[in-house]
């Protein structure tokens, strides 16, 4: 039997800690299963019974069956026990600059969380930032300047390629966009590039369809579109006439589909088209079959 890792979280939309944890297997290639509740029922406390000892998300449990929770010990582990996949930066300098990054996003910048919790279904144009939210925006800026002269790195990335760093940044991405923050260009750029990640990509997608809005995250602001990459125009249509007969993800019979520049195309199960639908170039296996 093939053992694997178990990973448990929240909603997509609205879960920054399960994001993370998320994109610590995803972003690095690690094969994982996955179990999902809602935040806010009773869904959630009977997820988490079966991660003991975890009070919250997201958790693993790794193949060899011991929980770990907390996403900055879920990656020290992952990165123990998979040195190939690139957690942290293979230099030490740039390592140790991304483990600074990345202890000082999981323990602050409480301002920001307080203020705009993550919303990955809306931008607002303007949340009406307080003094301590611009100055944890102030302290973002600051320390992602530094890592960049620190390790020299020059791309997309703080401390050379995707790191875990990156991860724990990418909530805070979210939360940039999605209430309109002020910062400067070269800040706006690093939060473009978490936006156009096909890992963060694919996340978004199914954060968009995964469940009815949770009303604790509604704000009354007025909102703009999303600025990140633009979406192809699929939409759902009904009927199982399609160009492939199988899903693209799970190989299944098709069940539901959508239409895309006047194509149709298949998919086993309402969530696999509408988190298609929702992007569609996030995922690889449709845009094979769309590009065919």
């Amino acid at each position: 039997m093939t053992l694997s890792y178990d990973l448990a979280i929240g909603d997509r939309a609205y879960s920054s800690w399960s994001l993370r944890g998320w994109l610590l297997f995803e972003a690095f290639g690690i094969p994982f299963k996955q179990q999902r509740a809602r935040l806010y029922t009773e869904e959630f406390p009977a997820l988490l019974a079966n991660f003991f000892p975890a009070r919250t998300v997201p958790v693993m449990r790794t193949p060899d069956g011991v929980v770990v929770a907390e996403s900055l010990a879920m990656a020290e582990e992952l990165a123990s026990r998979h040195p190939e996949a690139g957690h942290w930066p293979a230099d030490p300098r740039a390592r140790a600059v991304a483990r600074a990054l990345a202890a000082e996003m999981h323990a602050g910048f409480t301002a920001l969380r307080s203020h705009c919790p993550m919303n990955l279904r809306v931008s607002y144009e303007t949340c009406e930032p307080p003094p301590a939210v611009l100055a944890d925006l102030e302290r973002l800026q600051q320390i992602w300047a530094w890592a960049r002269k620190e390790t020299g790195a020059t791309g997309d990335w703080l401390c050379g390629p995707y790191s875990v760093a990156d991860v724990f940044f990418a909530p805070v991405a979210g939360r940039i966009v999605g209430y309109n923050l002020p910062v400067g260009a070269e800040a706006a750029a690093y939060v473009a590039a978490h936006l156009a990640h096909p890992a963060f990509r694919r996340w978004r997608a199914m954060g968009m369809v995964d469940g009815a809005d949770q009303p604790f995250y509604r704000r009354e602001w007025p909102q703009r579109a999303w600025p990140g990459p633009a979406v192809m125009p699929a939409r759902a249509v009904e009927g199982t006439e399609a160009e492939n007969d199988t899903c693209p993800y799970s190989g299944k019979p098709v069940t539901h589909t959508l239409e895309l520049d006047g194509r149709r195309f298949g998919f086993c199960n309402a969530f696999c088209r509408d988190k298609t639908v929702a992007d569609p170039e996030a995922w690889p296996a449709f845009m094979a079959i769309y590009r065919s």
